[in-house]
């Protein structure tokens, strides 16, 4: 079926679905509440099955262009002793392709040139959501992308899912050094990543409690293995991204509506947000967007097919996205445990 869509949010999420609803016919506009879209520069780890989404999407060779594999990567301890490898090599083989690292600004900008090779999808920024129904007035649909504080959840399902902090610090940045090893280090309440982002550079981010600040990141990790302080020390505090983890608490019934009043679907960080310790975040709102445009493309005209897609999608992604955000949520506090001993006896015993 065909109809006219306002997509709430113009991140990950946000832009893939505005692409699928369109590839399949519909007319979209997108808002964005802010005056301009974020460019930090973060990477994103893109697993295969989210590679293959892209593909039907139209973006998977523009992702391609600016990503790298992920291989070979290990768990170690804080002296650089490797306890365990990262499963990266069976993924690969399973899948057929490798998993892939790529700066946020790259993939904003693959799925931004996929929307603007359409040219008739308008992005409105500074557009700041309050009345849903109102928004959907003479709209099929509405989508609610608009990340863990989304103003299209509340006004549908009210507050009482909403974002929970869970007591950590996360920092990220980018080093202008080439890393020779790749992989978290797990020490004791924190943790430390590195993984490849483009040649001559490398992403990091770190884990710490609550109370952490810049100042104090760069002891906290300066008795632990090359090249970790290196990576600290040569890229700019300035240029360091500081956020309070936090997930979805607790997980919503459903990830849509379908009163005949504004039928609304989540999608991304804004239904089922999680920590980033599985590093699903952006794979879980490409998946939502593929599958959302996939069932509405499949439905029969109406609102009746609206209702049925939403339910199709709802069956599709809820269950699978909920699990994935409670093992990522079970993961940070196995990650971050002080039993430092019992933790890593238990990460050796991983396959190989």
């Amino acid at each position: 079926m065909t109809g006219t869509a306002t997509v709430v949010g113009a991140g990950i999420g946000g832009l893939a679905t505005a692409i699928g609803l369109r590839r399949a016919g519909w007319s979209v506009t997108v808002l964005e509440r802010r005056t301009e879209l974020e460019r930090y520069g973060a990477a994103f780890g893109i697993h295969p099955t989210a590679q293959s989404a892209l593909d039907r999407l139209g973006v998977g060779d523009a992702l391609r262009e600016h990503a790298v594999p992920y291989r070979d990567a290990h768990i170690r301890t804080p002296d650089g002793t490797s306890i365990a490898r990262l499963p990266l090599e069976r993924i690969e083989r399973k899948a057929g392709r490798p998993e892939l690292l790529i700066s946020r600004p790259y993939l904003l900008d693959a799925l931004l040139a996929g929307l603007d090779a359409f040219g008739d999808v308008p992005i409105k920024l500074g557009e700041r959501v309050t009345d849903v129904d109102a928004l959907a007035a003479g709209q099929d649909l509405v989508i609610g992308a608009d990340g863990i504080r989304s103003a299209v959840r509340t006004a549908r399902f009210g507050d009482r899912s909403g974002p929970r902090e869970v007591g950590t610090v996360a920092w990220i940045g980018i080093a202008d050094i080439e890393s020779p090893v790749h992989g978290e280090t797990w020490g004791s309440g924190r943790f430390f990543g590195l993984t490849p982002v483009e040649p001559g550079r490398t992403n990091w981010y770190a884990t710490a409690p609550e109370a952490t600040t810049a100042d104090d990141l760069r002891g906290l990790f300066a008795g632990w293995h090359d090249p970790i302080p290196r990576i600290l020390a040569a890229t700019d505090p300035a240029t360091w991204i500081r956020y309070e983890m936090r997930h979805l608490h607790p997980a919503l019934p459903s990830f849509v509506s379908t009163a005949p009043v504004a039928p609304v679907a989540l999608v991304g960080d804004a239904a089922h947000a999680m920590t980033p310790n599985l590093g699903q975040g952006a794979c879980s709102a490409i998946l939502d967007a593929d599958a959302l445009t996939r069932a509405l493309a499949a439905a029969p005209p109406g609102p009746a097919g609206v209702a049925g897609a939403l339910r199709a999608y709802d069956r599709e992604r809820r269950r699978s996205a909920q699990r994935t955000a409670f093992a990522s949520r079970t993961l940070h506090r196995f990650m971050s445990t002080e039993r430092t001993r019992l933790r890593d006896a238990a990460v050796r015993l991983l396959p190989g």
